[in-house]
């Protein structure tokens, strides 16, 4: 059976993988976040960006044919039931006070049964 595929990378994202390594060696002892900030300034500056934003595209075409070809081969299954088991977590929390609330209509009843026995 086969994975999902990967959603594609962005223009940023692939022009900043090749990239990565010129600015580490352009600005040595930068962390990796700086290195990322870094990128995202000379990205943001770039005025023609059409090469990566090509790339970006033809990956995102390349995806949505490997997305048609895995829903029509089923799907595998298994991928829908993570958004399952993340909705089901949610679920729980919101269900989590109505069970407080049963409880205590349970605690209430026992009080006022304890109440009817004490008159006897």
């Amino acid at each position: 059976m086969t994975d999902k595929p990967k959603r594609p990378m962005s223009a940023y994202m692939l022009w900043l993988n090749s990239a990565r390594e010129q600015i580490k060696a352009d600005n040595p002892g930068l962390k990796v976040t700086e290195i990322a900030k870094k990128g995202g300034e000379i990205w943001r500056s770039m005025e023609d960006k059409s090469v990566w934003e090509a790339k970006a595209a033809k990956a995102k075409e390349q995806y949505t044919k490997d997305l048609e070809s895995y829903n029509a081969n089923g799907g595998g299954g298994e991928g829908g039931g993570k958004k399952a088991q993340k909705r089901g977590k949610k679920g729980k929390k919101a269900a989590a006070p109505a069970k407080s609330k049963k409880k205590k209509e349970e605690s209430e009843e026992e009080e006022g049964e304890e109440e009817e026995e004490e008159s006897d």
